[in-house]
């Protein structure tokens, strides 16, 4: 970015036109000029704006790309905020479009060159009209619906923190900022939206989200956001628990597994959605060897995902999060058979609680199992392999965690082995390569 400067009194008959050709209804937006190196902009993110626009409609990049690219990170997810409807956005492309989601209706646009896939989104509005009142008392304000469609503004702030809720026109090379997103970013703040306890209240999942962007984007949490996500800790046991068990793991893929781990473990959040885990840690904060062991190999982790750029697998991520009190847990496992009805017993009740997918539930025993041998300077038939991989990952984390050396298990990795598949998907749809990847798992069948 070459500039960002702030307009604070632009009015709607003032200010330049928005993308479409109209400026946005309702109160105006501050407007940043911002002037972004084009390399670092998506082109068929930017493709699919002007589309929209040449058909009449309003359409901005928004969102996480905005706010990296404020912060000079690599963006990895250009999604489209538009006022078309998703049957508008279907109608402009007929050819390479499908329409997703119940609680959430969206338009996928997707190009088969790059198998890049786009989520476009239709402006939405808060579909529950909070009072200060409803707030104080003990209404439920859980959001179950969420396609009441709004203008920019609205779709602004309905959304979950100030960092978010930035809209770019890329066309006036403008940040349209309704929410002091652009401010905070400089301040380096997680803040909420409006009332943190109603945020919080409405969607749990959330503090979730705030303790991973304060975790990557090294961000300090604003305070009165801090002590809502404690006093609303529980409330995670309301959320959808697939959405909570794709948010965990996107604490461990981000590259700050350890920051994100340690900061919900400090919160209670831990203790919320991973019991076993937070009580593990509890006990062994009077042993700093056992609770070093969980933070050095969330560690490696980030070490491996900074090197790679990306993280290992999904289901390397869990078994090395849940390593030590499934361990404990299978300690007194006299055979083979006994092991793996107790790991089995204790992954069915993490399931319960955090929706662990099937075929990650399934693999985690061959894949313990595995990683123990390697451990063990035994190799054999499974590093040919898509389960080799994932093995090796999860030997040398965990390895790192027990302060042994990684040297021959390292080794391993000079061989020629296979990758672990992508899942297969429907003809016609390429793998997503710019869609979040809440809707895909990476673990291949053993």
């Amino acid at each position: 970015m070459r500039a960002v400067s702030a307009d604070p009194d632009s009015q709607p008959n003032s200010s330049p036109p928005a993308t479409g050709g109209s400026a946005p209804s309702g109160p105006p937006p501050v407007r940043h000029d911002a002037r972004f190196d084009e390399s670092r902009i998506d082109p068929d993110a930017l493709r699919v704006v002007r589309r929209l626009v040449a058909a009449g409609f309003e359409a901005y990049l928004v969102g996480g790309a905005v706010r990296d690219l404020l912060l000079g990170r690599r963006a990895k997810d250009f999604d489209i905020a538009t006022s078309a409807r998703p049957e508008d956005v279907k109608r402009v492309f007929r050819h390479n479009c499908r329409i997703i989601g119940r609680r959430f209706r969206l338009a996928h646009v997707f190009f088969s060159w790059g198998g890049k896939t786009y989520e476009v989104a239709t402006f939405r509005r808060n579909p529950v009209g909070v009072t200060e009142t409803d707030a104080e008392a003990d209404s439920d304000l859980l959001i179950r619906n969420d396609n009441v469609f709004g203008d920019a503004h609205e779709d602004a702030t309905r959304r979950d923190f100030t960092i978010n809720g930035l809209l770019y026109d890329h066309d006036r090379q403008q940040i349209l900022d309704w929410t002091n997103g652009v401010d905070d970013i400089h301040r380096r703040a997680i803040r909420t939206i409006g009332d943190p306890d109603v945020r919080f209240r409405e969607d749990p999942v959330r503090i979730l989200r705030a303790i991973k962007f304060a975790a990557r984007l090294d961000f300090g949490i604003d305070p009165d956001v801090y002590d809502a996500m404690v006093a609303h800790r529980e409330e995670l046991d309301r959320a959808a628990r697939p959405r909570v068990f794709e948010e965990i793991l996107r604490l461990l893929r981000g590259g700050a597994a350890r920051r994100s781990i340690h900061l919900a473990w400090d919160t209670g959040m831990l203790a919320v959605v991973l019991p076993e885990l937070s009580a593990f840690l509890d006990d062994a904060a009077t042993d700093d060897t056992s609770g070093s062991r969980v933070f050095r190999a969330l560690a490696a982790i980030d070490r491996i995902t900074h090197e790679r750029g990306a993280p290992p697998d999904d289901s390397v991520l869990l078994a090395a999060l849940l390593r030590e009190p499934i361990r404990e847990w299978t300690l007194g496992a006299r055979t083979r058979d006994e092991w793996r009805a107790a790991l089995d017993h204790k992954v069915a009740e993490f399931g319960e609680r955090i929706a662990i997918t099937r075929r990650i539930a399934e693999g985690l025993a061959r894949l313990y199992a595995a990683e123990a041998r390697l451990r063990a300077g035994r190799t054999g038939g499974f590093l040919s392999t898509p389960l080799g991989p994932l093995a090796i990952d999860l030997a040398i984390i965990t390895a790192v965690a027990d302060g042994a050396p990684t040297r021959e298990i390292t080794r391993l990795r000079a061989i020629q082995l296979p990758s672990a598949p992508e899942p297969r998907q429907p003809q016609g749809h390429p793998a997503p390569a710019h869609v979040h990847r809440r809707t895909r798992d990476r673990v291949p069948r053993f």
